[in-house]
């Protein structure tokens, strides 16, 4: 990209411009050439600096980082520009994203600008294959799923989150899912405050809270709550309470042949839904040079309320650890077990052990980035709550050992491809083994 190209590109914006009568600090830019004016206003403006101080090479070829550094600090002077000009600042951070972040400039800080509404959101179409499960067959082995979100930003610590979800459709022109009046459903709608130094966040309405903070085995859809949190360099906490609502896998459901609610039948036809938790969880941060970026924790959940107590098996409480150790720049090892108070004295209490190791990383901001990675789940009888979760399984989430392999490829910008299977499943207490899982995904982002 041409320096002068960039430069007159921000010059539109007018961000930070000053007096068009300041100095002149390069000496190869005559005051009568096009560029003069709009290159002595973003050198006084600090956007610019040139090459040795003196000189602008207005016809030198300039690298992505140097042209990241601009963005930066056109980033900088965000609440002087206008609707429009945010736009433009807002297409050039995402197409320097990557350099801005080894700068030190998150493309988020966009977010934190007064005034800023930010439109997002992302389209799935899923494939899953079970090979003893009927609705898994033919065209009703692919269904997809959008969802949009709107991020509004209040003041300098305030930001608003609106966020809607369709459920997940079977291309299957039989499918009963696809039928349901019932289409979408708000996933996302909270107000985010933050405070004291930054290192304080206030988090209230309908967001999304996971059961462990680094797998994801259990519930991982909409929860109407209220949530404190505390993070520093050294630690985090996290302290809050709320019932668990809508979504995938919560709503009430007597049909026993439909897969995504097999889990919910089991817990007696309603899953999740309705129930009440508090929860806190400590996560400590540590490790530099190629540890860099680990860290270990504790979490723990009381579950309250009439549909929890209508199940002897469901959970009492609920405490867990996990640890996450990064090697280097490629390879993570992540681990997680938990312990399942039931509600019933004298039924017994499941555990949980997970660990996943992963080479690489896919970003959806770099094309062409991969990652593949092994796990292994280790789950007792009713370990698994029932409802929906964030893990890529979609049955047999109990009772049950077994390794999984995956891969994710980003194979264009905002666009990325996963594929995943299980292998060596086997049913503990003597049960039938379960069939092997397939899944894969393409995921588009906007």
């Amino acid at each position: 990209m041409k320096t002068k190209v960039l430069a007159a590109l921000v010059a539109t914006m007018a961000v930070g411009a000053t007096c068009a009568f300041a100095a002149n600090p390069f000496v190869d830019v005559p005051t009568d050439s096009w560029a003069y004016k709009s290159v002595v206003e973003l050198a006084d403006a600090g956007i610019i600096q040139g090459v040795d101080g003196s000189y602008f090479q207005g016809d030198r070829n300039i690298t992505r980082y140097e042209a990241a550094e601009m963005t930066a600090k056109a980033m900088a002077h965000m609440d002087k520009a206008s609707v429009e000009q945010r736009a433009l600042i807002n297409k050039l951070a995402d197409e320097y994203a990557d350099e801005l972040n080894s700068l030190g400039v998150r493309v988020s800080n966009l977010e934190n600008k007064v005034g800023n509404v930010k439109l997002t959101g992302d389209a799935r179409i899923r494939y899953r294959y079970q090979d003893d499960n009927a609705k898994r067959e033919n065209d009703n082995s692919w269904d997809y799923r959008v969802r949009l979100r709107a991020n509004a930003q209040v003041n300098d610590r305030t930001k608003v989150t609106y966020g809607i979800s369709s459920n997940s459709y079977s291309f299957g022109a039989n499918d009963a899912a696809s039928k349901d009046g019932n289409d979408t459903y708000t996933d996302l709608a909270n107000v985010d405050y933050n405070f004291g130094g930054n290192n304080w966040d206030l988090l209230v309405g309908r967001y999304t809270y996971i059961l462990g903070d680094k797998v994801g085995y259990q519930f991982g859809d909409a929860f109407d709550g209220a949530q404190l949190q505390y993070k520093s360099d050294k630690f985090k906490a996290i302290a809050g309470y709320g019932k668990f609502k809508e979504g995938a896998g919560t709503f009430k459901s007597t049909d026993k042949d439909t897969l995504h609610d097999q889990e919910s039948y089991a817990n007696g036809g309603e899953g999740i839904l309705g129930v009440k938790t508090g929860y806190g969880e400590l996560e400590g941060f540590f490790g530099g040079g190629r540890l860099a970026g680990s860290s270990v924790g504790v979490y723990y959940n009381d579950f309250f309320g009439a549909n929890k107590d209508k199940h002897a098996s469901f959970a009492d409480d609920l405490w867990g650890a996990f640890a996450s150790f990064n090697f280097g720049q490629k390879w993570n090892l992540t681990g997680n077990y938990e312990k399942i108070n039931a509600n019933d004295s004298k039924a017994d209490d499941p555990e949980v052990w997970y660990g996943k190791l992963q080479y690489g990383t896919a970003s959806f901001a770099a094309p062409k980035s991969w990652d593949a990675w092994v796990e292994y789940l280790n789950a007792d009888q009713n370990a698994f709550l029932g409802g929906s979760t964030n893990m890529w399984r979609f049955s047999d989430m109990d009772n049950v050992k077994s390794w999984g392999v995956g891969v994710d490829y980003t194979f264009a910008k905002n666009a990325m491809f996963s594929v995943m299977q299980t292998f060596a499943s086997e049913a503990k207490n003597n049960a039938t083994d379960p069939e092997e899982m397939t899944r894969a995904n393409f995921v588009f982002v906007f």
